[in-house]
C-alpha cells in the first residue's frame, strides 16, 4: 500500500496573467485607476504589475477575432465594507462600464463587478476571511 502524500502549502492565488490586444489602454485601468505599480517591462511587449502581494501580468497579443482562453473574472480584495462603495463611485466618475452596483453577501462579503477596457470581468470585493490582512 503506497502512502499518501501531504498536500504542500502555498501563500493563495497571487498571480494572474492576461492576453491583452490594447496594452496601453490595460496598463492604464489596472496601474492609474486600480493602483498597480509595474514591477518589471521586460520588452514593449509586456509589462508586469504589483500591488504589493500579488503579481498581474499583461501581455500584448495580436486581435485575431477569437479568444484562445476564456476567464470568468479576476478579484481586487478591499480592505473595508465601505471601500467598496467608494470604489465603485471613483470607477464610475472615471467612465468605466459596470455590471452591477455594490451589494452585500448572505457570507458578510460586498462586491460589485465591472470591465477593464479589454472586456475581463473584474470583482472589486471585500471577504471578511482575508480582508484586512
Amino acid at each position: 500500500m503506497t502512502e499518501k502524500l501531504t498536500r504542500p502549502e502555498h501563500a493563495g492565488l497571487r498571480h494572474v496573467a492576461l492576453n491583452v490586444v490594447d496594452l496601453a489602454a490595460m496598463e492604464y485601468f489596472y496601474s492609474e485607476l486600480l493602483g498597480f505599480e509595474e514591477e518589471w517591462r521586460p520588452d514593449d511587449e509586456n509589462v508586469y504589475l504589483c500591488s504589493g502581494n500579488d503579481n498581474l501580468a499583461l501581455h500584448r497579443v495580436r486581435d485575431t477575432g477569437q479568444k484562445a482562453q476564456k476567464l470568468d473574472h479576476i478579484g481586487i480584495i478591499i480592505d473595508t465594507l465601505d471601500g467598496v462603495d467608494q470604489w465603485y463611485a471613483f470607477l464610475v466618475e472615471n467612465n468605466v462600464r459596470m455590471v452591477n452596483e455594490p451589494k452585500t453577501h448572505r457570507d458578510g462579503a460586498r462586491s460589485f463587478y465591472c470591465y477593464d477596457p479589454e472586456g475581463t470581468v473584474v470583482q472589486v470585493i471585500f471577504h471578511p476571511p482575508i480582508s484586512g490582512r
